[in-house]
């Protein structure tokens, strides 16, 4: 007896049912991976975030703490007030005559002063005193004998040219008037000072011209921002605002208040 053989196909209610299975799954790997991806990249921002403003808030700190340094064999300089500040601009002018241009960023600027050596600075390949940004600084000063060289950094925030992304600059006297990026990320300085004997700190504007000698204390803060992450943040800002992002950019505000180390009393 020979048997038959009968071919059999699935039915089309077989394929849609495998098919819908095969879509449910697709896209659930698909949620899945959207999901990891997301997450992944806010702990990312939220991490250069952090890291931005730690390390501007590092930087900053410690050049406060080295404001009115002489080492101890410089003797006779005449030196000028260890700090001047500017609310929403940045120290410009000399040193005998400092002077405040505005920034749109309105980020305040201060420039710190003090008397570097090989101990207090890191020497450049050529044995020069450093600035802020590493550039060698070029001694004439005879007075200052024991090899002191005086240095001047002038930190603010400002908006890059060629990114267009906010960062810390520091402009320092080894190249005076050539700002160069220290930080990315930071879109705003805030100081505010502390007078000897004051109940509260007060802006750089309020700061009277012959009083700088007299600032025991800076309260600093800086206002640091993250990539676009698809929605609106609210943060608090430098000045202790709830405040909600006008663009899609998270935000962070670090701060920290830094004692002058070297401050000296001023005369009566």
């Amino acid at each position: 007896m020979t048997r038959r053989h009968v071919a059999r196909g699935h039915t089309l209610v077989e394929f849609v049912i495998a098919m819908a299975l095969g879509l449910i799954v697709t896209a659930g790997a698909i949620s899945l991976y959207t999901t990891q991806r997301s997450a992944f990249e806010r702990a990312s921002n939220a991490t250069r975030i952090r890291e931005a403003g730690l390390t501007a808030l590092l930087l900053i700190g410690q050049q406060l703490q080295m404001a009115g340094f002489v080492p101890a064999g410089v003797v006779g300089y005449d030196a000028p007030s260890a700090l001047f500040g500017c609310s929403r601009g940045r120290p410009t002018g000399t040193d005998d005559n400092p002077r405040c241009g505005t920034l749109s960023t309105g980020s305040d600027g201060v420039a710190i002063r003090y008397v570097g050596d090989a101990v207090s600075t890191w020497p450049s390949s050529s044995g020069q005193i450093t600035d802020c940004v590493g550039q060698g600084i070029k001694s004439g000063d005879a007075v200052l004998g024991s090899g002191g060289v005086p240095v001047v950094n002038r930190y603010f925030a400002n908006v890059s040219e060629s990114t267009g992304e906010p960062e810390l600059y520091c402009d320092g006297n080894g190249n005076a008037g050539t700002a160069q990026p220290l930080v990315e990320g930071v879109e705003r300085l805030r100081l505010r000072y502390w007078l000897a004997g004051a109940s509260a700190a007060i802006d750089a504007s309020a700061v009277p011209a012959d009083q700088w000698a007299n600032i025991v204390a800076v309260d600093l803060c800086v206002l640091v921002r993250g990539a676009p992450q698809g929605q609106r943040s609210r943060y608090i800002d430098c000045d202790g605002v709830s405040t909600v992002g006008t663009d899609l950019r998270p935000r962070h505000a670090f701060s920290r208040r830094v004692t002058l180390r070297n401050r000296t009393e001023a005369s009566p």
